[in-house]
């Protein structure tokens, strides 16, 4: 009796389609989301960090230049023994101190114009003098100094104390004491976008922000971790994401302007920044919500279509199990139900008289293959394999062939693949296949000898010396020179049974394969017979003498890739060992990229591009190969 089973196929596959949507369309958004807000958190420290640097940059500048201005004026003041009129309208207060131990002002200039269109009234400079002794010490001491002096003026005002005379090295006789507007320094960190700024001395003490009455009251910001990390930190810049007391998030950057001890502060709210991250995520959850209920709807709809047939299909399954072969099914739909349902009753006429197990070996048409597959020794699926692909290929095959008749073409390419075919044998290779007048070979699959790559190396030395005992007695149309051209390259590929279940070809596939197919093109255009990949070269650069050609940048692949010339073993007397005795030797007159062609001071590139590509630039050169694309570069 047929057991019965509660839940449909519709059922699951409702659930299956809804399961997976949800996962793939939650996983797009999830990393859509997370790289579109790492994104802005990798901008947002970007322009933090660089509108610190330029506001930096700026009240460094403006220092140094209100110093030199302040010592300019008061000099003058000295030598024309009068009171100089201070004509920049932000430069309020100058004087100059003397005696350490007692610091008193030995002479000042007071901008009354500034002060009186400030609305500002100066303290006494004595007091000043008084309430700012620590700072003034130091400057003594040739430290120059810069503290928020808006206290003394009840307006935003900057005090600065520095060295004016200074008679031996780390000690002055005299210092100057200047006060001026904060104009300047607000416009600077004047908020106009979500980014906001200040500047700190290294005590924390505000002195420049765009609330004037943080300002005015002389704020200090050393609690703000970003404040202490810069006050603390060894390097003149830096980031750091921070939360302030009500738990905030913050993305923010510091720059030290090289000025005295004080350093500009750029931050951002997170929420301000993420706004675009978070409206974009709320947006595809809405999406998601409306993909997946109209999915919903469409496959059950769907699934009425499949359940059906799938239960006659099922009806006359139990009958065939029950031995009823004479079954009639009609299939109800065109498609692959359809057509299931009537291959279902032919299978079910010839059933008897098939044969139900097939001998998996006969698929395999290399015998090596067939030998390990018997011994357990090889994955009937697929294995990761490191090991050596070789490539070669016959030069104008396609005009050699015109001139033959079919009988000869397959006489003269048997004849040409049985000295090849040895070749690789020799060399413990395996032919993986012919495709045409090309060769593929492996080795190190199904199992390594320990020096692959040498042994394949080996091989196209030994097809080229063959090649060249076979061109001997050879020439004209009827019996042409053979040229080949030969691609080397070693690394992982995939190594298994590709194909159906009537005819299987044990192969390798994979990155390296496709490579070592694309090296061995290039031949021509390099005018060489035996090329090798960079890889294969750093594991053999010590036992063959190479000469490295152009580097190329292949389809598919961002590193360029530079490409090897094999001339001979480095132990051979007799090898050789030049490029030009190589061509002299294998007769190879056609070089399509050389030296002379394209000097490297030229920086030119060169592509091997399709029949339908067009190109304005005029220093490139354009080659056709089998709809590959390679960029040959210097």
């Amino acid at each position: 009796m047929a057991k019965k089973y509660n839940i449909s196929i519709g059922f699951k596959l409702i659930t299956l389609m809804s399961l997976l949507i949800t996962l793939s369309l939650g996983g797009i958004i999830y990393f859509a989301t997370y790289y579109f807000r790492d994104d802005n958190e990798k901008r947002a420290e970007e322009v933090t960090l660089d509108r610190a640097e330029l506001i930096a940059l700026q009240i460094r500048t403006d220092f140094k230049s209100i110093i030199e201005n302040s010592t300019l004026l008061l000099e003058k003041s000295l030598l024309l023994k009068t009171k100089t009129e201070i004509s920049d309208t932000d430069l309020l207060f100058i004087a100059q101190l003397a005696d350490e131990n007692s610091p008193a002002i030995t002479q000042q200039l007071l901008n009354d114009t500034a002060l009186l269109t400030m609305d500002a009234t100066m303290v006494s400079p004595d007091s000043i003098v008084s309430a700012e002794i620590d700072a003034i010490k130091g400057g003594f001491n040739t430290e120059t100094k810069v503290f928020n002096g808006s206290l003394y003026f009840k307006r935003p005002v900057i005090g600065i104390i520095t060295p004016h005379v200074t008679e031996e090295p780390g000690r002055a006789s005299s210092i100057l004491l200047i006060f001026i507007s904060m104009n300047r320094f607000l416009e600077a960190v004047k908020t106009q976008t979500i980014y906001q700024s200040f500047i700190v001395n290294g005590t924390g003490e505000l002195i420049a922000h765009h609330d004037p009455e943080l300002v005015t009251a002389k704020a200090n910001f050393m609690n703000m971790p970003l404040v202490s990390t810069m006050i603390e930190s060894t390097i003149d810049f830096g980031k750091k994401a921070f939360k302030d007391e009500e738990g905030n998030s913050f993305i923010g950057s510091f720059k030290k302007t090289g000025f005295s001890d004080i350093g500009v502060v750029t931050y951002v709210d997170e929420s301000t920044a993420f706004a675009a991250v978070k409206n974009l995520q709320e947006r595809n959850i809405l999406l998601t919500i409306i993909v997946i209920n109209i999915a919903i709807i469409f496959l059950f709809i769907f699934s009425r279509t499949l359940t059906k047939p799938v239960k006659a299909l099922s009806a006359a399954a139990n009958k065939i199990k029950n031995g009823e072969f004479d079954i009639q099914l009609k299939p109800t739909t065109r498609d692959e139900i359809g057509y299931l349902t009537e291959s279902f009753g032919e299978m079910a006429l010839g059933l008897s008289e098939r044969e139900k197990l097939k001998n998996a070996l006969g698929k395999f048409a290399n015998p090596e293959i067939a030998e390990q597959a018997l011994k357990g020794e090889i994955q009937l699926g697929g294995e990761r394999k490191h090991a050596a692909i070789f490539f070669s290929d016959i030069r104008n095959f396609t005009s050699i062939s015109e001139k033959l008749e079919p009988e000869e073409v397959v006489e003269f390419l048997n004849e040409y693949m049985s000295l090849m075919v040895n070749c690789v044998n020799k060399t413990h290779g395996m032919v993986d296949k012919f495709i045409g007048d090309a060769i593929m070979a492996l080795w190190g699959v199904p199992f390594s000898h320990g020096n692959d790559l040498q042994n394949s190396i080996d091989c196209a030395l030994l097809m080229r010396n063959e090649l060249i005992k076979f061109n001997k007695n050879r020439g004209g149309d009827k019996k042409p020179i053979i040229k080949i051209g030969c691609g080397i390259n070693v690394g992982p590929m995939v190594a298994g049974q590709i194909g159906s279940d009537e005819k299987m070809e044990y192969t390798v596939i994979g990155d390296t394969v496709n490579l070592a197919s694309r090296i061995e093109s290039l031949n021509k255009p390099f005018g060489t017979d035996i090329l090798i990949s960079e890889d294969a070269y750093t594991m053999v650069k010590d036992r063959y003498l190479t000469v490295p050609m152009r580097q190329i940048l292949v389809k598919g692949k961002e590193k360029a890739q530079q490409i090897y010339a094999v001339l001979s073993h480095k132990d051979d007397p007799n090898g050789i060992k030049s490029i030009e005795e190589l061509r002299n030797v294998l007769d190879i007159t056609e070089v399509q990229i050389s030296d002379s062609d394209f000097p490297v001071e030229n920086e030119q590139k060169f592509e091997i591009l399709n029949n339908n590509h067009k190109d304005s630039k005029s220093h490139e050169k354009l080659f056709n190969k089998k709809d590959v694309l390679y960029e040959i570069l210097d």
